[in-house]
């Protein structure tokens, strides 16, 4: 079968064919326009209809590859960790610009693939970024991540949030932890169906969330920032939680969608 005849097919996006196609062929997307009458060998076309019937089935094509780009950095990804979102750019973004470019501590709690931290990693040679998460499976993919990307100033802790972390005080501490309500009904749809429900639920939503609020206080320095990705509905909730906890300077930003997704604090 020809490039261009798969092209055409309809039951998944063409982008997804795109991406199945090139990984086949090792080759990039461009090749597929360049060479649209190119035949598949049988070999290749079988190993096509395998990938193929997984993301019918509703697979994440970042699973089915087993990667995936965040902050323009290819980052391995399997079934033990959260997909990252380009909304999640969002708070590297905000870090970024609370914390400029000098010489930082900086935690990254329920790193899962690494993106957040290793993001920040990348782009602040000078910081020393500490991840933590409970699963040592996350950790593990977390870790090839930084090695692949030849990092040196990033660490990996093992253990519940902030329990983990070495006994130091950070200038910021951020974290995308669970933020879905056990039986939710956006847990049985899309992507999510396919991700690590430890990635994802949080009894009431909010339990994990206070728990790093609380957590935090203890490891950042005094004027610190805690960063914390949230629900699109919990915005004012999570601000109410930092206030409980006397957090000041409290400020929520918006994502790419326009959506509250971020809230940034400063312990007192």
């Amino acid at each position: 079968m020809r490039i261009n005849e798969l092209l055409a097919t309809k039951s998944i996006s063409r982008i997804d064919i795109e991406l199945l196609l090139a990984s086949v062929l090792n080759q990039p997307r461009n090749f597929l326009y360049a060479h649209p009458e190119y035949e598949l060998t049988l070999e290749q076309k079988k190993s096509f209809d395998l990938l193929y019937a997984r993301r019918i089935s509703g697979e994440p094509i970042a699973y089915i590859l087993g990667k995936k780009e965040f902050w323009s950095l290819e980052l391995s990804i399997n079934q033990s960790v959260l997909i990252p979102r380009p909304e999640t750019e969002t708070l590297v973004e905000v870090a970024l610009d609370k914390l400029g470019r000098e010489t930082a501590t900086v935690a990254d709690l329920g790193t899962g693939s690494g993106a957040i931290a290793i993001a920040l990693a990348h782009e602040c040679p000078s910081w020393t970024v500490v991840a933590t998460d409970i699963s040592e499976e996350a950790l593990k993919l977390a870790r090839h991540n930084a090695m692949q990307l030849q990092l040196k100033n990033i660490g990996f802790y093992c253990g519940d949030w902030g329990g983990a972390l070495p006994h130091k005080k950070f200038d910021l501490i951020v974290s995308n932890p669970p933020y879905i309500a056990q039986n939710d009904s956006h847990l049985q749809q899309g992507d999510v169906r396919f991700e690590p429900k430890i990635a994802l639920e949080a009894g009431d939503g909010l339990s994990e969330l206070q728990k790093i609020i609380i957590q935090a206080k203890e490891y950042l320095k005094i004027g610190g920032l805690l960063m914390l990705e949230h629900g699109y509905d919990q915005s004012e909730k999570v601000q109410n939680l930092l206030h409980q906890n006397k957090y000041q300077n409290i400020m929520p930003h918006k994502d790419l969608a326009d959506i509250y997704r971020i809230v940034v604090a400063q312990k007192n």
